[in-house]
């Protein structure tokens, strides 16, 4: 019998979380199931679910007073009829019904869990965060880790902007312009990798001070900041090392992203690079705020081809071990036949 799914997501018009549950979507769809995504209205996120072959229902999914999106949700899947409906962060969770299907709410950081009391079961994208929903009072056997997976990344195109010299060592950073990236941090760190230019992909409310410290820094000649791009592997494939600063950081996507482009990565010691990188073997972890010890690290990595080579191996190995599509789709798998309601 077709395993029935639903993955209800509100969502922003971009993001990590964003990204990955449009490739998780399509590909359990790949893998034979069938899967309703319930999404805000999103012209462009609709058409990327389309291309995968799946036919999303879009809705409002406003705030607070929004008392129409709960009522449209539970109509939806009644229809679908799903055996597993999964609520994907705050406001999924907290407006998804109740009804004939597990409901399960998938958090990827530390969110009220009070968004998720109609729940059957919670999934964490990191071991961290399902260990501190235990700890919040939840059954361990209602609470499940699943990682994230990356697409392959290997073999992609290099895309190297023409603003970026030629000849000049690349440092990758992708994400929003949020403060908790910390990508200020990355801006100071670069005066300590002078032969260096630095790309961050992505767009938030932090652009504007970002551009004045560089130029306070004096490396605004070596900033380079285009926006969202849905290129990510050929940025990954033209980078020389990716760089992941972030204050707070509960997976860190980008990590599982490097390992697939088998790139090297310095990361700041937030809780999801911890538990991802084993460091000096498959990447190299500096203190949160520091940002000397992260250009350090940086030029450290630029510098020795050896330790580039090192660190590059270990992540792809990594990446096909416990991060590429097919261990992670087993394990989804695995949870959404077994499941049940408590």
């Amino acid at each position: 019998m077709t395993l029935r799914v639903a993955q209800v997501m509100a969502g922003a018009a971009a993001g990590g979380a964003e990204l990955f549950y449009e490739r998780l979507t399509v590909a359990l769809a790949a893998d034979g199931m069938a899967v309703l995504p319930i999404i805000r209205r999103h012209p462009a996120r609709a058409a990327r679910l389309r291309a995968g072959g799946l036919d999303p229902c879009a809705l409002r999914f406003g705030g607070r007073l929004d008392l129409l999106t709960g009522p449209a949700i539970g109509r939806a899947l009644r229809r679908f009829r799903p055996r597993v409906a999964v609520a994907w962060m705050n406001r999924a969770g907290r407006l998804t019904p109740r009804g004939d299907w597990v409901l399960a709410g998938r958090l990827g950081g530390y969110y009220d869990l009070a968004n998720y009391r109609r729940c059957d079961h919670l999934i964490g994208n990191t071991r961290g965060l399902a260990d501190w929903m235990v700890r919040q009072g939840w059954d361990p056997a209602r609470v499940h880790h699943l990682p994230n997976f990356a697409g392959e990344l290997a073999g992609a195109t290099p895309a190297r902007p023409a603003s970026v010299p030629a000849a000049a060592p690349l440092v990758l950073a992708l994400g929003r312009l949020h403060r908790n990236k910390a990508f200020d941090v990355l801006v100071r760190a670069m005066r300590h990798v002078p032969a260096a230019h630095v790309l961050i992909a992505g767009e938030g409310p932090e652009r504007a001070a970002l551009e004045a410290l560089a130029r306070a820094e004096g490396v605004a000649g070596r900033l380079h900041m285009p926006g969202w791009t849905h290129d990510a592997a050929g940025l990954l494939a033209a980078c020389d090392v990716l760089a992941c600063p972030s204050r707070h950081e509960p997976l860190g996507n980008v990590v599982i992203e490097a390992f697939s482009a088998a790139r090297p990565v310095v990361a700041a010691r937030a809780q999801g690079p911890v538990e991802l990188i084993e460091p000096g073997t498959d990447g190299l972890l500096v203190p949160v705020e520091d940002a000397p010890a992260l250009g350090l690290a940086i030029a450290a990595v630029l510098e020795d081809r050896a330790l580039t080579a090192r660190l590059a191996a270990a992540g792809r190995a990594r990446y096909e071990a416990e991060f590429a599509a097919a261990p992670v789709l087993a394990r989804w798998r695995d949870f959404l036949r077994t499941v049940e309601t408590p």
